[in-house]
C-alpha cells in the first residue's frame, strides 16, 4: 500500500541512482584525499568485536585534541544523526515546559536542520530571539562564508537557548577567520565531522563538544543515544583525525586546494559564470545559459557524462550551482562538457 503522505526524497550530492560520479563537484569532501593515514587506520580496524560501549579511549583522545574536558565530548553516528537527536531533545524540553519550542535556521542551510524540525513537529522561527534551538554553520553551506551576525546571536541567545555551530567545513577553510572567540565557542555546541576533511565520507562518524554549561543537554543526548553509535571503522577514523600524521596531511592539502580553487574559478568565469566569494573548498556560481535552456537540463546532461554539480535550488538559490574544488583534470572535463552541451542545446 502506498503511504498517504510519502516522504520526499532527500537531496544530497554524491552517489545517486547512476552510481558514483566520475567527476564529483556535488559533495564537499577534500578532493586531495583520501588521507592515507586515515584510510590505513580504517582498513586496519577490526570489525569483529564490539567497540567499547563507553568509548573511553576515543573520548579521551578527542578531548585532548580539542583541549576540553572529556565529559564535554558527545559521540554521534553522523552529523545528521546528531542533528535529529538534539532536535529531539529540544522537542522533549518543550513537552516539559508545556510550550512548543521553535527552531531558527540560517537563510540558506543544510536541509537536515529543517527536516529534523519537521520530523518533531517544531515550528521554524523567523528571528533568532524567539527560538529555543538555533543552528549556525561556518564556513556556511552552501555559500562558504561567515554567517552574518553569528557573534551577536551567540552573545544574545546562548545563555537562554541551545545554539549549535556546525563546524563541518572549518577544517577545510581556505581563507577568512572564524567569527567566534574561544570564549564564545565555549557557549555553543560544536558539531564536528572529520570525514569530509579526510575525504572518507562513506565512514559515518561524528562528535560534538558541549558548551561549558551544557551538562543537562549532554545528559539528555546520552539518554536518547542507542548503544554503540560509532562502529569500529568510525572509531578508527576519529582516532586517526586526532593524530599528527593526518593533521599534517590536511594542512598540506589546503595549499593544494587553494591553487585548484583559483584555477577553477578562473575556468568558470571563462564560461561566463558569476562566482560568489567563499572561504571554503566550495563556492556558489551562476552559470551563463542561453535563452530557452534550463539549468536542470544541462546538469542532467553533465550527469549522463559522469560529471555532477549540486543544483543550489534546494538551498533556496535557484539558477545557481554549488561546486566543490576539484583537481585540474576534473575541471577541464567540466569545461569541455559544458561548452559542448550548450552548443548542442542552442
Amino acid at each position: 500500500m502506498t503511504p498517504s503522505n510519502p516522504v520526499a526524497p532527500r537531496l544530497h550530492g554524491g552517489t545517486d541512482a547512476l552510481g558514483v560520479p566520475r567527476h564529483d563537484f556535488s559533495t564537499n569532501a577534500n578532493a586531495c584525499g583520501p588521507c592515507p593515514a586515515a584510510l590505513a587506520a580504517v582498513r586496519q580496524a577490526d570489525p569483529g568485536p564490539y567497540p567499547d560501549a563507553g568509548y573511553s579511549d576515543l573520548r579521551r583522545q578527542l578531548a585532548a585534541f580539542h583541549g576540553v574536558d572529556r565529559a564535554r565530548i558527545v559521540l554521534a553516528a553522523s552529523a545528521s544523526e546528531f542533528i535529529f537527536r538534539i532536535t529531539a531533545v529540544a522537542a522533549q524540553a518543550g513537552q516539559t515546559r508545556q510550550a512548543q519550542p521553535t527552531v531558527w535556521l540560517p537563510p540558506h542551510s543544510y536541509g537536515d536542520y529543517a527536516q529534523a524540525a519537521r520530523a518533531h513537529r517544531l515550528a521554524l522561527a523567523s528571528e533568532p530571539a524567539s527560538a529555543q534551538l538555533l543552528w549556525a554553520c561556518e564556513p556556511s553551506s552552501p555559500l562558504g562564508g561567515a554567517q552574518p551576525g553569528l557573534a551577536d546571536m551567540v552573545d544574545a541567545q546562548a545563555h537562554t537557548a541551545c545554539v549549535v555551530l556546525d563546524r563541518a567545513y572549518e577544517p577545510l577553510r581556505l581563507g577568512g577567520a572564524p567569527s567566534l572567540t574561544a570564549a564564545q565557542l565555549d557557549q555553543v555546541w560544536q558539531l564536528w565531522t572529520p570525514n569530509k576533511a579526510l575525504a572518507l565520507t562513506g565512514v559515518r562518524a561524528a562528535y560534538a563538544i558541549a558548551p561549558l554549561q551544557g551538562a543537562f543537554v549532554a545528559a539528555a543526548l546520552e539518554r536518547l543515544c542507542p548503544s554503540w553509535p560509532v562502529g569500529a571503522h568510525g572509531v578508527a577514523l576519529l582516532q586517526a583525525w586526532t593524530r599528527a600524521e593526518a593533521q599534517s596531511w590536511l594542512a598540506a592539502s589546503l595549499a593544494t586546494l587553494r591553487d585548484w580553487k583559483a584555477r577553477q574559478i578562473a575556468l568558470c568565469e571563462s564560461l561566463g559564470w558569476t562566482c560568489l566569494p567563499s572561504d571554503a573548498n566550495f563556492f556558489i556560481a551562476r552559470p551563463a545559459l542561453p535563452e530557452g535552456v534550463s539549468l536542470p537540463q544541462v546538469l542532467a546532461g553533465l550527469r549522463a557524462q559522469g560529471i555532477k554539480l549540486r543544483d543550489a535550488a534546494s538551498f533556496g538559490l535557484p539558477g545557481q550551482v554549488r561546486l566543490s574544488v576539484q583537481p585540474p583534470a576534473a575541471q577541464d572535463a567540466l569545461h569541455n562538457a559544458w561548452q559542448q552541451l550548450i552548443k548542442d542545446m542552442k
